[in-house]
C-alpha cells in the first residue's frame, strides 16, 4: 500500500502546491441565496478559468457563503444536489492533471465524498475527523470511522481525505490536554491522507513553529489552510500544500471577488521559491 505522502505527491506533482479556493455563492435554502443556480454555476466557472490561466496547482470548492452554517444532519438534499451540479460543470473545464476537491460546510464530509465520487474529483477536506470540538455552528464529533467506511462502501477509495486538526473557528477546550502533534498522530493512525493546519479564523496566519512540529512528527502530508499571503509565504514553504482563499480576493477579504493581479503576483513568487 502506498504511503499517504506518496499518494499526495502523485496527485500534486509540485513541491508546496498552491490550492485555490472557489467560494461558491450561497446555495438554495441558505439565507443569502440569490435565487439563481445558473448564476452560481457561471461565477464558479469564471473563477476557475482565472485560476487555471494563472497556473494554479489545484482547486477546491467550498460553500463558504452559506452562513449561518448548519451541521450536516440539518442539510436538505438541495445542498448536495446543487454542489454536484456546480462540480460537474467545473469538472468539464478543469484538466484531469489539475487536482480538484471539495469541502461541504459544516461537517458535510459524507456529502463531499458522494459529490467527489459522482464528479470524478480527487480529494475532500474533512472537519471533525478525530476528537471533538465546539464550532460556532455547534458540537462536531469525530467521524473518521464512519467516513472511511462510507468511502469504502461507495468505492471512492481513490478520493483522498485531508483532515483539519484543531480547526479554526472552534473551541478545543474539551481536548485541551491533547496536543496538536498528538491530534495529528491520531489522524495518521485513523488513516487520514493528510492533515490541515489553520489559524484561529479565516485569513488568520498559522504558527510557523507548529507547522514545523507537524512536519517533524508525522509522515502525513501537512497542508496550511489559512492566512497565507504574499508577504508571509516564506514562512510556510516547508508545507506540502497551501490552501489559499482570502488572499486571492480583493483587499484580502474572503467575501470579495477574485483579484487576478494578486494571483499573478503570488504565483510568480512561489515559482521562484520552488525553483
Amino acid at each position: 500500500m502506498n504511503s499517504p505522502l506518496k499518494l499526495y505527491n502523485r496527485l500534486f506533482r509540485r513541491k508546496c502546491s498552491i490550492i485555490g479556493m472557489i467560494h461558491v455563492p450561497a446555495l438554495p435554502g441558505s439565507p443569502l441565496f440569490s435565487g439563481s443556480i445558473d448564476r452560481i454555476v457561471s461565477k464558479a466557472c469564471q473563477e476557475t478559468e482565472i485560476y487555471l490561466k494563472n497556473d494554479i496547482d489545484g482547486l477546491i470548492v467550498e460553500n463558504m457563503h452559506d452562513i449561518p452554517y448548519i451541521q450536516s444532519k440539518h442539510f436538505g438534499p438541495e445542498v448536495t444536489a446543487t454542489l454536484t451540479r456546480i462540480c460537474s460543470e467545473l469538472r468539464k473545464i478543469i484538466p484531469n492533471t489539475t487536482p480538484f476537491g471539495i469541502q461541504v460546510l459544516s461537517g458535510g464530509n459524507k456529502e463531499a465524498l458522494a459529490i467527489a465520487k459522482a464528479c470524478s474529483m480527487n480529494f475532500i477536506r474533512a472537519e471533525g475527523y478525530v476528537f471533538s470540538h465546539i464550532g460556532d455552528e455547534g458540537f462536531t464529533d469525530a467521524n473518521a470511522g464512519v467516513l472511511l467506511r462510507y468511502r469504502k462502501q461507495i468505492e471512492a477509495e481513490n478520493v483522498l481525505v485531508f483532515t483539519d486538526i484543531k480547526k479554526k473557528h472552534s473551541s478545543h477546550a474539551i481536548t485541551g490536554d491533547i496536543s496538536l502533534v498528538d491530534t495529528a498522530k491520531a489522524a495518521e493512525f485513523f488513516l487520514s491522507d493528510g492533515v490541515i493546519l489553520t489559524g484561529t479564523a479565516t485569513g488568520e496566519p498559522v504558527d510557523a513553529q507548529e507547522l514545523q512540529q507537524l512536519k517533524n512528527s508525522t509522515s502525513l502530508p501537512v497542508l496550511v489552510g489559512s492566512g497565507i499571503t504574499y508577504d508571509n509565504l516564506e514562512n510556510y514553504t516547508s508545507a506540502d500544500g497551501l490552501i489559499i482563499g482570502s488572499y486571492f480576493k480583493k483587499d484580502g477579504r474572503w467575501f470579495n471577488e477574485l483579484d487576478e493581479n494578486r494571483i499573478k503576483m503570488f504565483m510568480r513568487k512561489i515559482a521562484t521559491i520552488k525553483n
